[in-house]
């Protein structure tokens, strides 16, 4: 079999809404046909009956998303309806999986022309109520929030493995010692660095708007934030000797990104200069409370399948769930150059959809990789209960 070579032509995101605002009252499934109609819509050249599948990261699926919100959007996009639709689940990593899975698709030759993303509205993630055990339960019942963590935690799961998201960032911060302060200067480093790429525009050709939304810039930076406005939150997990705060965390967020991705056929039907090629991709496993060290050998096995080294990284789009737990994952790669690591901000200050931010990663590293004009790209992400994932780029 003649595996084939796989490129990134295009990639779009949406602008990332902060939990209850700008784009609270839009609709997941509508959030995610906004971003495949503005993918088609700048590649005129490309029929969109060509298009063999759409492959959409979505981490919760309880609301509006549910029934296949990659079907949903290719529908409300107004696409063919001979185009098909996929949704995958793997958690906070959904984005980059659908990613993964629609390059392996090209690369086998299943494909020659998929679209792959992701989405999450955490605004509009709805309450769930569990059946009942016997039909006309006299005492109250309970909702559940599905917004983000664990929900409805099977009891044989050891209790050590779910704890919060929260404390598992607190566990990674005690293991490589990483400080209350530390944190607070990586979380300020995000809000800048994001802050100055948006002022020089540097996201210009990759954030689609959603119409009828007062949202043109990601809405969770805080260009006036300080060191001093940072100390001043309270920790949010441990009352005694807590360091993970609401300002060292990502957020909740609202938003959807998309991928083009063809293969050299695929690429001809375009009509234009690809960002970037799939080099290599990997995905591993650990204890789920040490879910922030997902990343570390993910990235490890991704280079070597690659070919590469830290060395020969031009950017790394790491995802910053927490500070603690970024640091924890830098702790654990000597040899990599911090300076290329987030260079445009993460998702402390950007934000962070659960399903759809793998997607805006491997998006951020193509776009980044064109404007180099050649160079190796990282993207990855730590997964909630306990996995990493790691995609290498190249140009």
């Amino acid at each position: 079999m003649t595996i084939r070579d796989v490129y990134i032509v295009d990639a779009v995101r949406t602008p990332i809404g902060r939990f209850g605002g700008a784009l609270a009252g839009v609709r997941p499934d509508d959030l995610a046909a906004h971003v495949v109609r503005a993918l088609v819509e700048r590649t005129p050249e490309l029929d969109p009956a060509r298009i063999d599948d759409v492959y959409f990261g979505d981490a919760n699926g309880a609301g509006e998303d549910n029934r296949d919100v990659a079907r949903m959007a290719v529908l409300l996009a107004g696409l063919p309806v001979s185009v098909p639709g996929a949704t995958v689940n793997r958690l906070c990593g959904s984005g980059l999986e659908a990613v993964i899975q629609a390059a392996r698709a090209v690369a086998l030759g299943d494909a020659s022309v998929i679209l792959a993303g992701g989405v999450e509205s955490m605004s509009r993630a709805p309450w769930v109520l569990q059946k009942p055990e016997r039909a006309f339960p006299a005492g109250h019942q309970q909702l559940y929030s599905t917004t983000l963590g664990w929900r409805m935690t099977n009891p044989a799961m050891p209790p050590e493995w779910t704890v919060s998201l929260g404390e598992g960032a607190e566990l990674v911060a005690d293991r490589h010692g990483v400080t209350r302060e530390q944190q607070d200067a990586f979380a300020l480093a995000s809000h800048q660095k994001a802050a100055e790429a948006w002022a020089k525009g540097r996201y210009d050709g990759e954030v689609v708007a959603y119409p009828g939304a007062d949202l043109t810039r990601d809405e969770s930076i805080r260009d006036d934030t300080s060191l001093a406005a940072l100390a001043r939150l309270k920790p949010s997990f441990r009352t005694e000797g807590g360091t993970v705060t609401a300002g060292n965390a990502s957020p909740l967020n609202d938003g959807a990104a998309a991928l083009l991705i063809t293969d050299e056929e695929g690429l001809r039907a375009t009509g234009r200069e690809p960002l970037a090629r799939v080099r290599a991709s990997a995905v591993t496993g650990i204890e789920p409370q040490l879910f922030g060290l997902g990343p570390v050998e993910a990235v490890r096995r991704a280079l070597a399948k690659s070919g590469r080294g830290f060395a020969d990284l031009t950017v790394f789009e790491l995802n910053e769930a927490f500070a603690a737990q970024s640091l924890g994952c830098l702790a654990e790669w000597p040899e990599l150059d911090p300076a290329v690591v987030n260079p445009r901000g993460g998702a402390i200050a950007i934000g962070h959809p659960l399903g759809a931010s793998g997607a805006r990663l491997a998006g951020a590293v193509a776009h980044q990789l064109a404007e180099a004009g050649s160079g190796t790209g990282l993207a990855a992400l730590c997964i909630g209960v306990g996995q990493g994932l790691a995609l290498v780029l190249e140009r």
